[in-house]
């Protein structure tokens, strides 16, 4: 989004009731809430394909794991 753009997106926002600017931060919550639960999910597929193709390295040695972060 254009700096231009979003300036005056937040300076149409402010001159909004507090009615209009609470249902404004409540979309905006419920839309990061979903586009987090979307990026969830992505990473599960991700992961599912990355363990049927024997990717996933599992272990329960702590410097293994470190060793597994440190790579």
């Amino acid at each position: 989004m254009e700096t231009v753009r979003f300036n005056e997106l937040v300076e149409d926002i402010r001159s909004l009731t507090t009615e209009e600017k609470e249902e404004i931060k409540f979309l905006v919550e419920r839309y990061l809430i979903e586009e987090r639960r979307e990026d969830i999910y992505k990473n599960y597929q991700d992961s599912i394909k990355e363990f049927k193709k024997g990717k996933l390295v599992f272990s329960d040695k702590i410097d293994e794991l470190k060793t597994m972060i440190e790579q």
